[in-house]
């Protein structure tokens, strides 16, 4: 007499039993809790970000700017400038500033980066305003050249002049030169607007056009950039080149019609 086969299991069995496993040792909990984890990390470093940027600001920026970010005669409110606001400030070294004047001058940074995110985290706890941007937004490989050129040349140039040298403006203020200035902080300029210069936000200058505008910066003062014309005279267009016509040409035609007089004459008297 033939035995009875087994009679066989059905194929989401084993997942039944496995599921029921995890449950027991709370392995599903683990299985599906990730995402809210790394939800959970992500604002326990933020919030200790924060607290470390409150302290150094209480150290290094309330004297000016006020214990709670408010601005004093010393210094303007911080409430809703932004991390990406701290970041120029800080990064470029403009910030905390050596001494009152018409503009602070970029000089020798004071804080590292993990420092100036922690300030820049503080503030921006103080009030919304444009966050720091991610690499990918200021990176100029692949950039429009052209598209940032004509750009600059129509929102920049008037104070930075054609290629970004900079340049003097009133009451003891100046553009500052671009040429060796990060991405990154070229990217936050247009975004918060530092100082004597407008910001532009998405809506006036969407973040593919700000990018064309720093690719382009960033070519034009590159020892690979080249100068057609010869000497670029400063970058300032054709008001430098006149004047170069006109004190070097003229002078030099001056020189000559003198020296042609005078040897006329004494071959006369000769």
């Amino acid at each position: 007499m033939k035995k009875l086969s087994a009679r066989r299991r059905h194929p989401l069995a084993a997942l039944v039993v496995l599921l029921f496993a995890l449950a027991a040792t709370g392995g599903l909990y683990t299985a599906f809790a990730p995402a809210g984890e790394a939800k959970a990390e992500q604002e326990s470093s933020q919030s200790l970000a924060i607290e470390e940027g409150k302290k150094l600001y209480a150290t290094g920026c309330s004297s000016c700017h006020g214990t709670g970010g408010q601005g004093t005669s010393d210094g303007p409110s911080l409430v809703g400038v932004g991390a990406a606001a701290v970041d120029f400030q800080v990064g470029t070294g403009r910030m905390p500033a050596q001494q009152p004047g018409a503009q602070v001058p970029k000089k020798k940074k004071i804080y590292d980066q993990d420092e100036t995110n922690q300030l820049a985290a503080y503030v921006a706890s103080l009030g919304s305003g444009p966050s720091q941007p991610t690499k990918k937004m200021y990176d100029p490989s692949g950039a429009d050249l052209a598209n940032g050129g004509e750009l600059f040349r129509t929102n920049c140039a008037q104070c930075h002049n054609f290629t970004g040298e900079g340049g003097a403006l009133t009451h003891g203020k100046f553009a500052p030169d671009l040429g060796d200035v990060d991405p990154k902080h070229i990217y936050e300029a247009m975004q918060t607007g530092p100082q004597n210069m407008p910001s532009f936000t998405d809506g006036a200058l969407p973040e593919k056009d700000k990018r064309d505008i720093v690719a382009y910066v960033k070519e034009v003062n590159s020892d690979k950039s080249e100068s057609p014309g010869g000497f670029k005279l400063g970058g300032f267009g054709p008001v430098s080149e006149g004047m170069f016509a006109w004190i070097f040409g003229l002078g030099a035609m001056i020189a000559t019609a003198v020296w042609v007089a005078a040897r006329t004459a004494k071959a006369k008297k000769s």
